[in-house]
């Protein structure tokens, strides 16, 4: 049994120590914002926080991150208040979507470990793959997301879109057949 904190709840999975934290994270906890893109640590889709470090959680196991303190994308913020969450909306740097949890998690940690980061520190620090392309505007979100964190900057949430998260587990009513 591995013991773990993860978004602020203490988890004991009941799975192989050799088990990749992504896979008790997504199949064990249902926790699925980190994506599994590529298996191999390249792509980042997978990053989660843990310890305060951006980690890809396909390369490491259960084990080796026992008694550590791990947030996931839905730890972040419940209502997608974090900085750098709004930052990106503000910015309009999502487009598909696919990578962006991976490196909302990457930016927060970054940010944490450095409150002025510049362009050259968040070159280095991001390093996950977007097949959209959207490195530049990123960027800037990442800088504004500082900002905001250091309370030199605000931005006016408004409406979010998306799905309400009370509103995401939601069942979905059956289609009747034709």
């Amino acid at each position: 049994m591995t013991k773990l904190t993860v978004n602020n709840e203490a988890v004991e999975y009941l799975l192989d120590p050799a088990t990749p934290l992504l896979w008790a994270l997504r199949d064990a906890s249902n926790l699925t914002g980190a994506k599994y893109g590529c298996g191999t640590g390249a792509c980042g889709a997978c990053t989660v926080d843990v310890d305060g470090r951006a980690v890809r959680s396909c390369q490491v196991t259960i084990a080796e991150v026992e008694g550590s303190f791990v947030t996931t994308i839905e730890g972040l913020s419940r209502d997608r208040a974090d900085p750098v969450q709004l930052a990106m909306l503000d910015g309009n740097v999502v487009q598909c979507g696919f990578c962006i949890p991976g490196m909302v998690m990457a930016a927060s940690a970054l940010i944490k470990a450095r409150r002025d980061p510049s362009e050259a520190d968040i070159r280095r620090a991001i390093t996950n793959l977007c097949r959209c392309g959207i490195y530049p505007r990123l960027v800037e979100a990442i800088q504004k997301a500082a900002r905001v964190a250091r309370g030199d900057e605000t931005i006016d949430a408004g409406t979010r879109p998306g799905i309400d998260p009370a509103e995401a587990a939601r069942a979905v009513p059956a289609l009747s057949p034709r």
